[in-house]
């Protein structure tokens, strides 16, 4: 089985249908969606009833802090521009939205494969997963063999060693990674909408259950139509600028 693993959609359609596209010409069957789907960006209702498409009966879900912000209103903890694209967000989303949105937990467990936005050590929180300490809290609380999370926008993958904290590996995109059974392992899986490591491209990830790989791909799309669609909304120009910058 082929799950793709996306993150940090925030509202960006053109990454996400090229992110989409790309995962079903690699064979994927299923998909993850771990967050922050809103935000930032200028296409929150057609991102929306994309992925609630795509997760249907049988895909995954979870809620992000961009998404608790849009429904419930609540913000204090962004930035004023962040706030902003919040609002904006919240203007635009219809029932069928926000009802979606309240469906989502703040983490699942597929079999031996959790999913969490940011770090399942208090969800609630939105703790980054920066650093060694970081995964080892999280790799702890979401006692699973493999734990996907997003909020970090970077694609990094943690593993356990015998002792120590869990050691992190800089994957390559489109090169698959074997992750043995003997260690468990926590995916950073990147973002679909707003990569923040100097590279435009949209980054998701997936994961072949039957040859035990994860792969970490990074997907060229139209970042400039992304672009022209924040500055025509209204959104913040900051927004439309990071997905030139990847910063």
């Amino acid at each position: 089985m082929r799950l793709a693993v996306l993150s940090d959609i925030h509202s960006n359609l053109e990454a996400l249908r090229a992110c989409v596209d790309h995962a079903r010409g690699e064979g994927t069957q299923r998909y993850a969606f771990l967050g922050d789907l809103v935000g930032y960006g200028a296409d929150p209702v057609a991102c929306l009833d994309l992925i609630q498409g795509l997760v249907g009966e049988k895909g995954v879900a979870v809620l992000g802090n961009h998404d608790r912000a849009a429904l419930t209103g609540w913000c204090d903890d962004m930035s004023f521009e962040a706030r902003d694209a919040i609002y904006w967000t919240r203007r635009q989303l219809q029932e069928r939205h926000y009802g979606f949105l309240r469906s989502l937990p703040l983490t699942a467990r597929d079999g031996e494969i959790a999913f969490v936005h940011a770090s399942a050590n208090d969800p609630g929180k939105w703790t980054y997963v920066t650093d060694g300490t970081q995964a080892a809290r999280c790799i702890g609380a979401s006692r699973a063999p493999v734990t996907f999370v997003g909020h970090v926008h970077h694609q990094l993958l943690y593993y356990t060693q015998q002792v120590g904290r869990p050691r992190a590996f800089h994957p390559t995109a489109g090169v698959p990674i074997p992750i043995s059974p003997r260690r468990r392992w926590l995916a950073l899986v990147g973002s679909v909408g707003q990569p923040r490591d100097g590279n435009q491209a949209a980054a998701y990830a997936m994961l072949d259950s039957e040859r035990n790989t994860i792969t970490f791909f990074r997907v060229i799309y139209d970042y400039s139509e992304a672009v022209r669609k924040i500055i025509a909304a209204g959104i913040p120009e900051r927004f439309a600028k990071r997905l030139e910058t990847a910063s």
